[in-house]
């Protein structure tokens, strides 16, 4: 229930895609919010602390985010190590805003491409958000 209006806030229920233009990486997941408009910003920000918290939660196995953490954090949890370290979810959410402003990816909301982190994106449940990794091209 909103404390501001008194009425029950329903939880909007979005469908996460990652692929690359090879074709999709891996299945989709949910992400739950509560509101109904959401700047791609903050869209962002949620999905790269929800993947972050389920990797720290599970303890074990490389992290599969959206951008991957700095070669210093994947030396230190490289191939090989068992040792589990947590990400820092603000690090890379950072990484991941810098990696939009770079066109590292792009961001489909209901197959309408968002350029912009300030954009405000309507959300219901249903809504598929795709990140698409753009890969750059070798020798290009």
């Amino acid at each position: 229930m909103s404390a501001r209006s008194g009425t029950l806030t329903a939880v909007v229920m979005i469908g996460i895609v990652d692929e690359t233009t090879a074709g999709r990486e891996q299945s989709a997941w949910h992400l739950e919010i509560f509101e109904e408009r959401l700047s791609l910003r903050e869209v962002i920000r949620r999905r790269v602390f929800q993947e972050v918290a389920e990797h720290n939660a599970r303890r074990s196995g490389p992290f599969r985010g959206l951008v991957q953490p700095s070669e210093t954090e994947r030396a230190l949890n490289g191939p090989g190590r068992y040792e589990h370290r947590p990400v820092d979810p603000q690090r890379q959410y950072e990484r991941a805003v810098e990696a939009f402003g770079r066109n590292g990816f792009i961001v489909l909301v209901d197959d309408r491409q968002v350029d912009d982190l300030d954009t405000q994106v309507d959300l219901r449940t249903g809504s598929e958000i795709t990140f698409l990794r753009l890969v750059p091209l070798v020798g290009g």
